[in-house]
């Protein structure tokens, strides 16, 4: 049994959007949210979805998938005040009907929206051999370290850096249980569902991410999306022309 955690319980701050959340944005006639949530529902390794979201949202977010026929969802988990009291609330919504140590889990942000469904096949079925797996993309541009963002004080070397993306695959009952015995100040200070994976000896795996799966945060990430589907519909059209 393999069990995705969609986090849709930010408030998206940076988007300068206080009536609406970015994962509830509009886009297309179809809120941000359900576009994640139609990947992981067509995805044959997804079994359940579990979807972190604060209560006045989930009305809506029902009627997002009756709309579109959302057979996967499991629950609700209740947002924390950081990305890792979130994991954590999703992870115990998980263990409430898993039945074995071998179940796999799976989060994502919902915010992620072009993710492929063979970056979520990937990254599952590399727990038959690792404790958990994490997409990453090597940096192109050159590294400065700076304290203060004013002066220079050395070189980072990018070809060891990368940066990480969602989703990140665990082992349910292993990575869930890290998390417990966490304390709270250090799950606080987590920024990353890997980085306390890390921390904690587990063996985390590394696998190629996607250019296309960015993270939207601000107001060009949000009009890069619409140009993105705009192409990918433009497309479709004409596919649909010559077909017939």
């Amino acid at each position: 049994m393999n069990y995705a955690i969609i986090l849709s319980g930010g408030i998206g701050t940076r988007m300068r959007r206080p009536d609406c959340p970015k994962q509830y944005i509009d886009v297309g006639g179809r809120p941000i949210l359900m576009y994640t949530v139609e990947t992981f529902q067509n995805n044959p390794d997804v079994d359940r979805i579990v979807i972190v979201a604060a209560d006045e949202w989930r009305p809506s977010i029902r009627k997002w998938m009756e709309k579109e026929k959302v057979t996967k969802f499991e629950s609700f988990a209740d947002p924390g005040k950081t990305r890792q009291e979130s994991f954590l609330s999703g992870l115990e919504a998980c263990m409430l009907t898993s039945k074995s140590e071998r179940d796999g889990v799976i989060i994502h942000e919902a915010v992620r929206p072009l993710l492929s469904s063979e970056l979520i096949s990937e990254c599952l079925a590399q727990l038959e051999r690792h404790d958990g797996c994490m997409p990453v993309l090597p940096l192109n541009d050159t590294i400065y370290q700076s304290d203060d963002g004013r002066h220079l004080f050395g070189l980072a070397d990018r070809s060891v850096l990368f940066a990480g993306q969602s989703p990140e695959s665990f082992r349910l009952w292993k990575f869930t249980e890290v998390n417990r015995k966490t304390d709270l100040q250090t799950l606080r200070s987590i920024r990353g569902a890997s980085e306390l994976a890390f921390m904690n000896g587990l063996d985390m795996y590394l696998i190629r991410g996607e250019d296309n799966n960015f993270k939207i945060t601000t107001g060009a990430d949000l009009d890069r999306f619409r140009g993105i589907l705009g192409m990918d519909m433009l497309h479709a059209a004409v596919r649909v022309i010559f077909e017939d």
